[in-house]
């Protein structure tokens, strides 16, 4: 979302007269309603928030959405042994640590009462599911190291 914050300079007295300085056009039904801050600094018919809106057609939302596109290509190359010994040993050790605040999760939950459940975890990092990403991305990673590393030796063979 995109929003223009404008101030009004055209002289007050020009509007006292009902001369109006510029060709009007509403823009009533967009405009955003001024903060408290805004209204307690004065600002109250001087400041505009407005949002706009752009309309793109189905080129430019399909141009969009190739931008950051990978390409096939990029799935074959294999990353350094060495980095993703590294990445995987890391997310070994990250994984270690969110089991055992899982495991301390599950063991206060037994000695908790359902209103204490339910506030628990506000505000707080769910080791469950931290647990899960970190198994997600460490199993594709490797199987997708094995696969392009296999395919590199039948390949190039």
């Amino acid at each position: 979302q995109v929003v223009i914050d404008a101030f009004r300079l055209i002289n007050a007295n020009m509007m006292v007269l009902g001369h109006e300085p510029r060709q009007t056009t509403s823009n009533l039904g967009h405009l955003n309603k001024p903060s408290i801050q805004a209204l307690i600094h004065g600002l109250n018919r001087h400041y505009y928030s407005i949002t706009i809106n752009y309309r793109k057609n189905e080129l430019e939302q399909k141009m969009l959405l190739n931008l950051h596109k990978k390409s096939w290509m990029e799935g074959l190359t294999l990353q350094d042994y060495s980095d993703h010994c590294k990445l995987n040993e890391t997310v070994v050790k990250e994984m270690l640590e969110l089991a055992k605040n899982y495991n301390k999760a599950v063991e206060e939950e037994d000695k908790m009462t359902p209103e204490q459940l339910a506030i628990k975890n506000v505000g707080k990092q769910d080791p469950k599911r931290h647990l899960e990403e970190h198994v997600d991305v460490l199993m594709t990673s490797n199987i997708v190291q094995c696969l392009a590393a296999m395919l590199d030796t039948v390949v190039f063979k």
